[in-house]
Formats: structure tokens, C-alpha cells, sequence
């Protein structure tokens, strides 16, 4: 066993230990192993009962609300066992600050992060406090409810039961973030050329209604990544990357982001990918393996994600994630998932069908991506074979007809056909 997150080691009994059981009482249960050494070598405790009387005595001067805790001994090794469960009255301080877990040490939480957990130990959301504006419009949203619900006028009732006042009848953040202007940021979109220095297209979806923001997302999407292909006597549209796993990547983004920074939402387009990335990471109590799976029972924003919901934006809560992967199910490249602390990446690939090749040819494929070209030299170099084996193995693709030319004699590059 290593310390990490959920484990910390102590070889003897101080007052450093305190720092985590604010951590684990704020943001999630843990264990505070007291009697082995950092590299988990078993020391044990001198008077490991007496020791427990102490660390229980030092948790109750010092940290306030007192936290929940169980205290257990090995009577072989004299380890002490002291278990923090995460608490419903946050924030949980150590001599007045809270603290976090990051890695395998604890730190002490930012004013923002303070915030958060204040607001969850009054069981309150960000999204429901008063958003300071007296007048709001719903232009947007007003026309999407009657389009998608069949509503013929949109009242006060209707916004009251969307969830869009505080107690005391104020507009609250959910409100505003639905309205035709407001002070929030939105999606910052970029369409790139080869790399990240050339810019083609850019546009900036900010202090609107995160509606239009979503609809004008999509809109570019259609523009670059959908085309149409005349079959016979039809018009068959045909997509790089499927239009449903960028909904749902961009639903997501919008439902459980972070609403209390002043940060965008990323859409990167590039030619082989698409990178939606958005700010916050998980929702507290869901690990990525959760995630992934689409067990999200503990929303970040659940007005937001209801209105998403009951306007079918999104299905059910937790399965767009389980969606985007189904979507690629039959294709060769699969989207990825980068879940960081603070923020969340959705890679969603351009589609690519299975191939038929064996282990070398299927190297020089990944190395290619959407309109990416290379040369014999590149992909040799890049591989660490010789030319003449790279250049064998290209020919072979290119006589199952997956790779095709540019160009001619020196200057011939590769690309997927």
C-alpha cells in the first residue's frame, strides 16, 4: 500500500495529521495510517490506546464541526487505523481553514473552493443562488420551449417550475445562464489547420443563452465535419465524426461545467479531432471509472441538467458518456477521456473503418490522422525501421487500397485513402 489520496502514512502522532481530516471530512472519506513510515514500512505506535485518546482529543480541540471518525488498532503491529468520513455540515476546518487532498499531501482550499463548500453544507448549489439581475429576456428559450414542448406561451409559471427563482421570487444563476444576455462565459470555439498556430475559424459564444450557445456549437460542427455524397440519383450525407457524440460531448460540458469562474468551454476542431474541454473536473463522489460507465447520480448544476433533460437535449442523466463510446463502436479510433482535477477533455476522433492488416501495417496507420500526409522517411524514422521495410509495408497498404499518394518521386507523401 502507497499513500495517496484516500491513504495517508504517519509514523508517529503530531499535529500534522489534523490538516487531513479536514481534507477527508470536506471531500471525501480517507484513512490516516499512524505507526509506518512514508515508504510504508510498519513501525508501529508505543502505547497504541493511549495514542488513540490522543488523536481523538486533539480532532475534537481543533477541528470544527467535529468530523466523523472510528479509531482502530492491530494488536500485532500497533498500527493505528483512523478512518475520516466525508461530512454533510462542510466546511470542516482546522484551527479556521479548510483543507484539500492533492496528490498525497493536504492543502489548504481557495477562497472559491471555500465557497463551494459552504454552499454545499447548506445544501445549496451555485446555479440556485440570486444572480443580481432584476430584468431578464428568454427570447431564445422561449421559442426553443414552444418548438420542443408544444407550449404556446411561456409564463411565469413555466419558469418557476424550470426552477428559475430563489426562495424569495429572485432571478437566480440557472435563470440568467437560460436568458438572452448575461454576465457569463460561454464556449470559446477554434478551428485549427495543421497545428494550433493556424487558425481558420474562430468564434466566441459568450453572455447568451447556453441554448443558442449550444445550437450555434452544432451549427459550425455541420459546417466542417458533414458533407454530402451523390449515390446514384441521392444525396447521402456522410459525417467524419458523428454528429450525436459531439451533442452529447457538448450537453455534457454544458450540464456539468463550473459556473462559478470565469473560464470557456474549449471546442478545438482540427482535422483529425475534435477536443471539447470543459471547466471542473468530476462531480464530487464520482470517480472516472463511474464516469465513464454513466453512473452520475450527484449532479453539479441539477436545474440545468433537468431543463437539459426535460428538453431533450440529453436522454437520461449519466448515459451520454455510454452514447459517445457506442457511437465509435464500429470504427478503429475511439474517443478519449483526459479527467484532470480541474477540468474534463472529450477527444472524439474522425471516424475511421476497421482495416484488415496485421501489426506492422497497423503502426503506420496510427500514425496517420484526417488529412495528415507523410513521407516514407517520416514514417520510417518515426517507427524506427529501415526505408526499404517502411516503404515494403506502404506498398501493401496501398494495394489493399487504405493509403493513396500526393505527389511523385522524391516528394511522394502518404495519406489515408
Amino acid at each position: 500500500m502507497k499513500e495517496n489520496r484516500q491513504f495517508e502514512f504517519k509514523s508517529e502522532v503530531s499535529n500534522t495529521f489534523l490538516k487531513t481530516v479536514s481534507a477527508f471530512s470536506n471531500f471525501g472519506t480517507g484513512e490516516i495510517k499512524f505507526g509506518i513510515l512514508d515508504d510504508g514500512q510498519v513501525c508501529g505506535i508505543k502505547n497504541p490506546e493511549s495514542a488513540c485518546l490522543d488523536i481523538e482529543n486533539r480532532i475534537n480541540d481543533t477541528i470544527t464541526p467535529k468530523p466523523d471518525f472510528t479509531l482502530s488498532v492491530e494488536q500485532k503491529t500497533h498500527v493505528i487505523t483512523l478512518r475520516v468520513f466525508e461530512g454533510p455540515y462542510k466546511p470542516y476546518l482546522y484551527r479556521g481553514k479548510a483543507y484539500r487532498r492533492s496528490a498525497t499531501s493536504s492543502i489548504e482550499v481557495d477562497r472559491l473552493e471555500l465557497n463551494r463548500l459552504t454552499l454545499e453544507g447548506s445544501n445549496l448549489y451555485y446555479e440556485g443562488l440570486p444572480c443580481g439581475l432584476k430584468e431578464l429576456e428568454f427570447h431564445y428559450f422561449s421559442q426553443k420551449v414552444k418548438e420542443k414542448l408544444g407550449i404556446s406561451q411561456v409564463t411565469d409559471d413555466v419558469f418557476r417550475t424550470f426552477g428559475f427563482y430563489t426562495d424569495d421570487r429572485k432571478w437566480n444563476n440557472a435563470a440568467a445562464l437560460f436568458s438572452d444576455r448575461n454576465p457569463f462565459h460561454g464556449i470559446d470555439i477554434a478551428r485549427f489547420g495543421q497545428s494550433i498556430s493556424m487558425i481558420l475559424e474562430r468564434e466566441t459564444l459568450s453572455g447568451i443563452s447556453i441554448f443558442e450557445q449550444y445550437d450555434r456549437a452544432c451549427q459550425m460542427f455541420r459546417r466542417n465535419y458533414q458533407y454530402e455524397e451523390i449515390v446514384g440519383s441521392e444525396r447521402i450525407r456522410k459525417e467524419l465524426i458523428p454528429e450525436s457524440a459531439f451533442r452529447e460531448a457538448v450537453a455534457n460540458a454544458l450540464v456539468h461545467r463550473t459556473w462559478d469562474i470565469d473560464s470557456h468551454i474549449r471546442i478545438s476542431m482540427f482535422p483529425d479531432r475534435i477536443e471539447i474541454s470543459s471547466p471542473g473536473g468530476l462531480p464530487k463522489g464520482i470517480t472516472k471509472e463511474e464516469y465513464l460507465a454513466g453512473n452520475i447520480s450527484n449532479l453539479r448544476n441539477p436545474v440545468i441538467g433537468n431543463i437539459f433533460f426535460r428538453m431533450h437535449y440529453i436522454e437520461m442523466f449519466g448515459t451520454g458518456i455510454r452514447r459517445i463510446i457506442e457511437s465509435y463502436r464500429t470504427y478503429a479510433n475511439q474517443p478519449v477521456f483526459n479527467v484532470m482535477d480541474q477540468s474534463i477533455t472529450i477527444v472524439l476522433p474522425v471516424l475511421r473503418k476497421t482495416f484488415d492488416v496485421n501489426v506492422d501495417e497497423q503502426k503506420i496507420i496510427d500514425l496517420f490522422g484526417g488529412t495528415r500526409n507523410l513521407s516514407s522517411r517520416e514514417i520510417a524514422g518515426a517507427l524506427g525501421w529501415r526505408k526499404d521495410k517502411a516503404i515494403r509495408l506502404l506498398n501493401a497498404l496501398m494495394a489493399k487500397n487504405y493509403l493513396k499518394t500526393i505527389g511523385n518521386g522524391r516528394s511522394t507523401r502518404y495519406c489515408l485513402n
